[in-house]
């Protein structure tokens, strides 16, 4: 093959790589575009005062998810309408004809609201909308009352087009974004217990640990505000995908369990009993580790959750070795710290197998659906 076909079919590779790798945010580069875009035009349409509003309120309601852009229209039409109607009453039965009795109503109008946004981060909108109320009289010599309802006009036509562009241009269901980043905590997780489990007797340098629980802690934060789009979804019935509490929960217990195991291994134990527990440790850090990263494949891929066999022996055989280590007595001479995780590890795996047969049912609930 030439040289040049060669470096044109590298080229394309590596595009449609980058296509793969950022579909989403192009999707959403490519809605927020078009929403703004139709926007401008049906506010120049309806011969709207000022189109900039429709242009930005659908900007801010064309989001990620869909789940996600139902939450922002929803609270941004509600903190608009709220500041629209007590910004109107102020403007209309306060008169401010001087500019010291504007900076009154102005401050009047801004505190309380601010107050209430202080407690709402969502309602940001209301000190800006009654702002807005306000001030645009003054400058296009229009009665409050119509700055009102062009307010009005202006952010429903932006906040029904941003919507709408969100619901049938590439729309990015919350649901499966959802199943995407559960899939990615379990992979998460899955290195993890690979990382605690495959030398137990060697304690892992802080900053690695330290690294290890926060990759897994960002993965959560994103599991929980895609799980909430989800619900809204739900919620307004444009999905009809399995609750996502169940889920969110039984991952939270198995990052409290890897926390937990993560804090505990690293002890020097008798060399007797680290020989005898190294064996069933090691069956537990193998199928442990295939049964999480296999059923976040089994998310991504929609497939029945992995079979619980291998893990399900696993355990078996370590807590038969555990209970047998305790009945023979060795732990009698152990110093206290070391009995101390040694009983703590005990622990966590119990709670980790508990957790595991979780994960099994949720999985099989979403890939059900």
């Amino acid at each position: 093959m030439p040289a040049n076909e060669t470096r044109a079919a590298s080229l394309l590779t590596s595009i449609r790589t980058w296509i793969r790798r950022y579909r989403l945010q192009l999707i959403l580069a490519l809605r927020v575009t078009v929403g703004a875009l139709s926007a401008f035009a049906l506010a120049q349409v309806l011969h709207l005062h000022l189109p900039l509003w429709a242009v930005l309120t659908s900007v801010i309601v064309t989001q990620m998810s869909l789940g996600r852009s139902v939450k922002v229209a929803k609270d941004y039409l509600i903190g608009t309408f709220a500041g629209v109607a007590y910004g109107g009453a102020i403007a209309i039965l306060i008169p401010h004809d001087s500019e010291w009795a504007l900076l009154a109503v102005l401050a009047l109008a801004i505190a309380p609201l601010a107050f209430i946004a202080s407690f709402r981060a969502n309602f940001n909108v209301l000190p800006v909308t009654a702002i807005i109320v306000l001030l645009v009289p003054s400058m296009q010599h229009v009665s409050p009352a119509a700055s009102a309802l062009d307010r009005v006009l202006e952010v429903t036509v932006g906040g029904a087009v941003g919507f709408v562009v969100s619901f049938l241009l590439f729309p990015s269901r919350a649901h499966a974004i959802t199943i995407q980043a559960a899939a990615d905590m379990l992979d998460l997780m899955a290195d993890a217990l690979s990382k605690f489990l495959e030398d137990h007797t060697r304690e892992l340098d802080q900053a690695e640990r330290r690294r290890i629980q926060d990759g897994i802690a960002s993965a959560l934060t994103r599991l929980n505000m895609t799980g909430a789009e989800a619900e809204h979804e739900r919620n307004a019935r444009l999905t009809s995908g399995p609750d996502t509490g169940p889920l969110l929960r039984t991952l939270l217990r198995l990052r409290h369990d890897i926390v937990l195991l993560g804090r505990v291994v690293g002890c020097e134990l008798p060399e007797e009993v680290t020989e005898r527990l190294t064996p069933p440790l090691e069956h537990i850090e193998a199928a442990g580790r295939d049964f999480l990263r296999a059923s976040g494949a089994a998310l991504r891929d929609q497939k029945p959750p992995p079979s619980l066999d291998a893990v399900e022996a696993a355990f078996r055989d370590y807590i038969e070795e555990f209970g047998a280590v305790r009945y023979e007595g060795l732990t009698r001479d152990m110093k206290s710290e070391a009995a101390e995780r040694f009983f703590a590890l005990g622990f966590a795996l119990e709670q980790l197998r508990e957790h595991m047969f979780e994960v099994h049912r949720v999985v099989g609930e979403w890939v059900h659906e």
